[in-house]
C-alpha cells in the first residue's frame, strides 16, 4: 500500500507541476480594458483563437471596478501566441488592447545595487 502511495503522490505531483509550467507559457497579459469588460467578456473576445481555460481581470478593490488589466489562460501555449498577435493592437469595447505573454517586469535591484546606491 505504502508503494502505491508514494507513485501517485509522484504521478500527482509531476501533474501539478506540468499544469503549472502549462499555465505559465499558455498565460497572455492584456492591458487597456474597459472599466466595464468583464471576465465573461474578456473570455468570449479571446475564444475564437481556441480553448480559453480562464479569464481574470484584476480589480482596483478601493474602487470595486477594474484597473483595466487582466491575464488569459489557454490550454496551449500555440493558442495563446496566436492571440496575442491577433488581438494585440485591435479594439475591445472602445479600447485599444496591448497583449503580450507576460507583462513587463521592472528587473529588481540586488542588494549590492542597493547598498552602493544608497551609501
Amino acid at each position: 500500500m505504502e508503494g502505491l502511495r508514494q507513485i501517485w503522490c509522484q504521478q500527482h505531483r509531476s501533474l501539478s507541476q506540468l499544469l503549472f509550467l502549462r499555465s505559465i507559457s499558455s498565460k497572455i497579459f492584456v492591458k487597456g480594458l474597459a472599466f466595464s469588460t468583464t471576465k465573461e467578456k474578456l473570455a468570449e473576445a479571446f475564444s475564437e483563437y481556441d480553448n480559453v481555460l480562464n479569464a481574470d481581470i484584476v480589480l482596483n478593490k478601493a474602487k470595486n471596478r477594474s484597473k483595466g488589466f487582466g491575464y488569459v489562460t489557454f490550454a496551449k501555449e500555440e493558442e495563446a501566441r496566436k492571440a496575442q498577435m491577433a488581438m494585440n493592437g485591435k479594439i475591445l469595447h472602445g479600447r485599444v488592447l496591448y497583449v503580450d505573454m507576460e507583462p513587463n517586469k521592472k528587473p529588481e535591484k540586488s542588494s549590492f545595487d542597493k547598498a552602493t546606491t544608497d551609501g
